[in-house]
């Protein structure tokens, strides 16, 4: 059904858990199952099935008349602490934190108690139900016990009751909980499309279509606006963003896409709000190349820093570009994802699929690109000096479906692929009109292992993961 639809992925930085969410709000937790101790280091990861919790629900906003969908936009990991798991995921308005931590269910055992002595819940029988008032003393102390006197209601033989045992506590089996700690709202006007993780451990931001906040992560009624690209006049909107994320070492560092193709790097150091950019990295258009889809085309779907911060994986409709933070003039390289849809441009407009956002991330070290296109097919690319690797997967229950045409252009396979069948790019599986882009075809989502040589991918609601 629709709201199985996997709409977030995402590895946490050791690549022992890997997190997705879907349209129904739901947050599925998978946890790495094997060793390096117990198996070869060249085994394939194994992850398999942890938890899951109901992440968000259903809202409406009563102001402006708008239902909020379930839908999570984007999960985040955070620092793990005393064994527990702790992440960030968001709608389009609201952000929770949540603690997921294993908890024994306590249960008591039986008390032995002589039932013949037992009255009700356990009460030990009375000689008498005198209603007169008893003295006492200070600190709850009553007399006539301590005198063993005869209006006492019982008395407590020398040797005490050998049939009364005090209560053993025995532990169970132990249980995953998922409780949320902090909820983050009202502070977007707009949809949320991004949440990233400061390395600092305390802080986070979450950005919408004009804005970006800055959050602690122990504050949750307060937050710091650092960019505002809302004009005085909306009638002058020409950009908007669409994706950011902090710089993975620098926490004074942080970038932002927009819709027209461009990324800012900012500098958190500079002044409170930070309106000014310390880089822009752009592209120049080719002369004579301007058409009517070049600026839809050119918006940024999303962003990536390398796992070492000095480069950044920026994903438009047709390319992946990848950008080194030192050189501003241009991308170092471009990728041509799916250039064979060209053509069909208009027909992509008419039906929405060309403002479909596609996802992309790198390798941990950082020798591989990878993202989504349509009929379940992902591309990897080589971003190592040298490297001419292009190729095209396909996420499939059905590993032994029929090759098609190869591309035209050379490329390098991965090594070894388990569960892959390589396509062709010259059949993009759709029609001469391109009507056959549903949502089951479009392979949107998708998270590189942190440590090993390996990508989960979401196509429609099922969740694949591929080895090298």
């Amino acid at each position: 059904s629709a709201v199985d639809i996997i709409s977030a992925i995402e590895f946490d930085k050791t690549g022992d858990h890997l997190a997705t969410g879907d349209r129904g709000g739901r947050v599925v937790l998978f946890e790495r199952t094997d060793t390096k101790d117990d198996y070869p280091i060249t085994r394939h990861p194994e992850f398999r099935y942890k938890t899951e919790f109901q992440s968000h629900e259903p809202e409406f906003d009563y102001l402006k008349s708008l239902e909020i969908e379930e839908k999570i936009n984007k999960i985040r990991w955070c620092q793990t602490a005393n064994g527990a798991l702790f992440l960030l995921s968001t709608n389009d308005k609201t952000i929770k934190f949540w603690k997921v931590q294993e908890k024994k269910v306590k249960k008591i055992s039986e008390m032995n108690v002589d039932p013949s002595k037992a009255v009700g819940n356990g009460s030990v029988a009375s000689s008498s139900n005198s209603s007169a008032p008893k003295p006492y003393l200070a600190n709850g102390g009553c007399t006539d016990r301590l005198h063993n006197s005869s209006g006492n209601d019982f008395s407590i033989p020398a040797g005490g009751f050998p049939s009364l045992r005090l209560p053993v506590v025995t532990s169970a089996e132990t249980s995953l909980v998922a409780r949320c700690r902090r909820v983050y709202a009202h502070a977007h006007d707009y949809h949320i499309n991004s949440i990233s993780n400061n390395s600092d451990g305390e802080t986070f931001i979450s950005a919408d279509d004009l804005r970006i906040n800055l959050w602690n992560l122990e504050i949750s009624n307060q937050s710091f606006n650092i960019v505002d690209v809302k004009p005085g006049n909306m009638e002058d909107l020409t950009e908007v963003i669409t994706s950011a994320e902090f710089h993975p070492n620098q926490c004074n560092m942080l970038a932002y896409s927009s819709s027209k193709g461009s990324i800012r790097l900012i500098d958190l150091r500079q002044s409170a709000l930070c309106d000014s950019h310390a880089k822009l990295f752009e592209e120049q258009e080719a002369p004579g190349s301007r058409s009517f889809f070049t600026e839809i085309i050119a918006s940024i779907s999303d962003i990536k820093f390398a796992k070492d911060g000095r480069y950044l994986l920026s994903r438009d409709y047709m390319t992946l570009k990848l950008w080194d933070i030192n050189m501003d003039s241009g991308p170092v390289s471009t990728f041509q994802v799916h250039e064979y849809l060209r053509p069909k441009l208009c027909d992509l407009y008419e039906n929405d699929s060309i403002f479909d956002k596609f996802e992309c991330c790198l390798s941990g070290d950082g020798s591989r690109v990878a993202t989504g296109s349509y009929s379940n097919l992902f591309r990897v690319f080589g971003c190592s000096p040298g490297s001419t690797e292009a190729t095209t997967l396909e996420a499939s229950k059905n590993p032994m479906r029929r090759q098609v045409q190869t591309p035209s252009r050379p490329s390098r396979s991965l090594t070894t692929l388990t569960r892959v069948v390589r396509r062709g790019a010259e059949s993009p599986g759709v029609d001469a009109n391109g009507n056959s882009f549903d949502s089951a075809t479009k392979l949107l989502h998708l998270a590189w292992h942190p440590t090993e040589n390996s990508i989960a991918c979401a196509a429609a609601n099922s969740l694949y993961m591929y080895y090298a």
